[in-house]
Order: C-alpha cells, then structure tokens, then sequence
C-alpha cells in the first residue's frame, strides 16, 4: 500500500506544529511532531549536564538513549525518553535552545533519521520541521513552506509562554527567534531552506483559521483529497 505524506518546513515560530497537527486532524493523518524529538534529544543533554553544541558529547549519549513515541486517542503525540513521558518537558524555552543545538549536529539527525521515514512508511502522515522537505521526505507529495515575519513569530511565541505560565519579554524572545533563523539557516548539517518544489505559505496577516484553510486548500488541491481520506 503507498502512504501520502506531506512535509512542511519553516522557521521556529511560524506554527508549523500547531498547523500540521489541525491539518492532519482534518485529514485524518498521522501528525508527526520532529520538532519533538529533537528537543528530546536536547532534553537528553541537558539533564546529563552536558553541552547541547558539544558534538562529541551529544553524539557519545546517543547510543544509550531510548526514545521513542506513541499516540493518544486524540492523536497528541508523546515522547518518551528511557521510558518516561517527557511531552510536557521538552516544551521548556531552554529545551527549545537545546534542541536547536543538538539539531546540527549530524550524528543527531542520523540517529534519528529512521524513525522518522518509518512513520512514513507506514502511514498517511504530516511531517513537520526544517529540513523534511529537503533531507527527511524528499519525495513528499506535497512540500509546504511556512513562514511569517520574524516579529509576528516572536510575538506568537510569547503568547504561547504566557499561555503556559511562563514569563516572556517581547524583545528578549525576538532576538531568540532571530538567533535561531540564524544557526537554523547556517549550520552545516541540512540547513533550514525552501525545497525547491515547495509552497511558500507566509501566514505574517492571517490568523490561525485563515492560516488552516490556506494549508487545507493547498492539501485538497495537490493531493487531490475531499476530508479525512487517510488509509486506515
């Protein structure tokens, strides 16, 4: 049986989580969360005491490591690692840095590389990151790119902080946002760019339903989809 699948790459904050988790729930897609464990990884590091950009040390963890996901009834994707469920840890402003560390190194994305073509291999699925289109599913079926102004990212960022009870400064979090563009867009191992076939969605005017139906409409168009058509 072949599996469709759609990847959608872009900078942090542009929602591509929130948007590739309502767009596979509209479709009736497996959502895979990449972003999730690769902050796995850096929660790794960080709970070890060591560096996230230290390359040998991250990369001597990982052969000890265990991780893994699994799938709620509402299709919320949880994480474990070494056995214990880390969702709502790796969601930590300092884990987020972490993993944008980790994630550069190559050792890293070839650990975890398999893991991510399996759920491909065997299910409909929407994968979301900076280098699915281009590395992870090069032969997706439909690439978007997702992106919005760096202060509107920003700005988005800190609602979802204060959301979670954390504190957030604006100007503090924009430079975080521009940090990261910056080593995302720079680093060595699979930089984050627009796969040459993919969509530009920039979604810096549109609110979340306008930004949904914009990925719904380029879904139903390229994939030929009504609604929930996934393969059971």
């Amino acid at each position: 049986m072949s599996y469709r699948s759609i990847a959608i790459d872009g900078p942090s904050g542009a929602g591509k989580s929130t948007l590739a988790k309502a767009l596979a729930q509209e479709l009736g897609f497996l959502y895979v969360d990449t972003g999730a464990i690769y902050r796995t990884v850096g929660l790794a590091a960080l709970e070890r005491g060591i560096d996230p950009a230290d390359a040998g040390g991250v990369a001597a963890l990982l052969p000890d490591l265990s991780i893994t996901m699994a799938y709620g009834e509402n299709g919320l994707q949880h994480m474990f690692l070494d056995g214990e469920d880390v969702t709502g840890a790796i969601r930590r402003n300092e884990v987020s840095a972490a993993a944008s560390k980790a994630a550069a190194i190559p050792a890293v994305r070839d650990f975890l590389m398999e893991m991510q073509r399996r759920a491909a291999r065997e299910h409909d699925v929407i994968m979301d990151g900076r280098d699915i289109g281009t590395v992870v599913l090069p032969g997706a079926d439909l690439k978007i790119y997702l992106t919005a102004a760096p202060e509107a990212r920003a700005e988005r960022r800190c609602r979802e902080l204060r959301e979670r009870g954390q504190q957030a400064d604006f100007d503090q979090v924009l430079a975080e946002v521009l940090e990261r563009d910056r080593r995302d867009s720079q680093r060595e191992a699979a930089p984050l760019r627009q796969a040459d076939d993919a969509v530009l969605a920039d979604t810096t005017e549109l609110d979340l339903e306008g930004s949904l139906r914009l990925l719904l409409e380029l879904a139903r168009t390229h994939l030929n989809l009504t609604g929930g058509e996934a393969h059971e």
